[in-house]
């Protein structure tokens, strides 16, 4: 009898060690996985994919994914842009060189197939060629009516159109789903930084909330003409004003006008469902040492999901491992840019 009841403890307290539920992706060297504890987000899972050569996505969506899991209960997994020997490889060109077309290599993101499970999918890429049956998994899920976050470089992520068409019309990632692409730096690139203000009207929506000092060292895109604005069906939500350097306190250039850096959206599907779509300008790595930055991309991902009901303005947004991410450009050996497995992104 005594061994019995030893035996009852044992199986006990492992089930209340043991996860709820298991993640949604196995673990995988290809890619990184983090299990959500307690919280708003249990039961959810979101994926996150770090694919540009510039603004350190591979270091910005690990933090992240730690934060979002921990924090506020997401089960969480990161994919990355690889090389042919499986490094996440920021290195990787864009375009082929001139007279060497025959020898530009395809991009390569493991795991897409991993979209099926996605309960909200933030997008940190850029200018992407990637092989069809890769293509035709992410117009898997944004035609899912699932929704849709995209940061930065995002809005101009892919080479051009997706294979994907809404009513016989060719379908434009940046453009279409998310509202605008990039059109050029309305700052000076790599030396203006952006003080994010969240628009009057509309400082009660509940991505808003909490959302205070908004601020990053990188510069305002411009998405749509100069003397026109934002699409229709694209409500403004974070204004951008262009500094006069790259520090917080600089002061504001003056010459130039704020322009939206956040705004959100609706996406109609080809079976008329509607996706929400948030679209954020702003989204370095180092723009995302702003925890106002932070919230407000945590908060649009409740707000994605339709938990906007479970959005508090105080819920942790901090590290959840030290973070120093690396500068943005493309002079990679000056800036300690180098290929590594995904396992190194993990912290």
């Amino acid at each position: 009898m005594r061994h019995k009841i030893r035996l009852s403890f044992l199986f006990t307290a492992l089930s209340l060690c043991a996860p709820s539920s298991a993640h949604p992706v196995p673990e995988s060297p290809k890619w990184l996985t983090y299990p959500g504890g307690e919280g708003p987000g249990k039961g959810k899972h979101i994926i996150l994919i770090a694919a540009d050569q510039e603004y350190r996505s591979e270091q910005a969506m690990p933090m992240m994914a730690g934060i979002l899991s921990k924090h506020h209960g997401f089960d969480c997994t990161v994919l990355f842009g690889v090389n042919d020997k499986g490094e996440v490889d920021p290195t990787m060109p864009v375009y082929p060189q001139k007279g060497k077309e025959a020898d530009f290599k395809e991009h390569n993101i493991p795991g897409l197939e991993h979209l099926a499970s996605a309960d909200l999918v933030i997008f940190f890429n850029r200018l992407l060629t990637l092989p069809k049956e890769q293509l035709d998994l992410i117009v898997g899920y944004l035609d899912s009516g699932k929704p849709t976050i995209a940061l930065r470089t995002a809005n101009h992520g892919f080479r051009g159109n997706l294979p994907y068409q809404v009513d016989g019309k060719s379908v434009n990632f940046g453009r279409d789903i998310l509202g605008g692409s990039f059109m050029g730096h309305h700052g000076r690139w790599h030396a203006d930084s952006t003080r994010g203000t969240i628009v009057e009207g509309i400082k009660d929506h509940p991505i808003a909330r909490g959302v205070t000092d908004i601020w990053g060292p990188s510069d305002v895109y411009r998405t749509y003409k100069e003397g026109t604005a934002l699409p229709e069906g694209c409500t403004a939500l974070v204004w951008g004003q262009p500094l006069m350097g790259r520090s917080h306190d600089d002061k504001p250039n003056t010459k130039k006008e704020p322009l939206p850096v956040a705004w959100f959206k609706n996406w109609k599907t080809t079976k008329g469902k509607n996706a929400r779509v948030f679209q954020s300008t702003m989204g370095s790595a180092r723009d995302l040492q702003s925890a106002g930055l932070r919230r407000l991309v945590i908060n649009a991902a409740y707000w994605g999901m339709e938990l906007e009901s479970k959005i508090t303005p105080d819920r942790s947004v901090d590290y959840v491992a030290p973070y120093a991410p690396l500068a943005s450009g493309f002079n990679y050996e000056k800036l300690g840019v180098t290929p590594n497995p995904p396992k190194f992104y993990k912290k």
